[in-house]
């Protein structure tokens, strides 16, 4: 499902966010130590290969709400933007700091020059956010930051199950 907003083509769809081959560039939804992990995190520093791990030491540990670019090394991307995001009923205020991630790695995209890029349900796994309430924070924050965009062209949002991609495409029907 897509939706065009302003110049801004938003999708959601099903897959693997480290198989998104036409995206410049794609989001990790990292720990502190922006080191291979379960889920988002091991899936794409799996793809990556080792020298992703070794470029990410120099520059964790981050705090939530925080972003940080790196190369994308054997993934078929230009660039990985990796976010942590807040530990639901743990990070405070977690509503903003998972608005931030969002933010951040958009205008990271936007001083990098980056087209295209794909973003997983950050913090809705293993970090327990409820997806019915991080889906409204989400395209919230997207509507908020779409008008300043200019490099970026197109925002997908990749869900590793039918019910996740459900909850956001009526998030995106509602909103737009």
């Amino acid at each position: 499902m897509e939706k065009r907003v302003d110049q801004v083509v938003v999708q959601c769809s099903k897959g693997d966010i480290a198989h998104q081959e036409d995206m410049e560039a794609i989001v990790n939804a990292a720990n502190a130590e922006l080191r291979i992990g379960g889920g988002v995190a091991g899936a794409i520093h799996r793809e990556a290969g080792p020298k992703l791990e070794k470029e990410t030491r120099k520059l964790a540990p981050i705090p939530p709400g925080e972003a940080v670019i790196t190369g994308a090394y054997n993934l078929p991307n230009n660039h990985v933007i990796h976010c942590l995001g807040p530990v639901y009923g743990q990070d405070k205020p977690e509503d903003k700091l998972l608005g931030d991630c969002y933010r951040k790695a958009l205008k990271i995209a936007e001083e990098y020059g980056i087209v295209s890029i794909a973003f997983p349900s950050i913090s809705t796994g293993a970090f327990g956010y409820p997806i019915d309430e991080a889906k409204k924070i989400v395209f919230l924050t997207i509507k908020e930051v779409i008008p300043t965009l200019e490099n970026v062209k197109t925002i997908r949002f990749v869900l590793h199950n039918n019910e996740d991609l459900r909850v956001y495409q009526e998030a995106l029907k509602k909103l737009y």
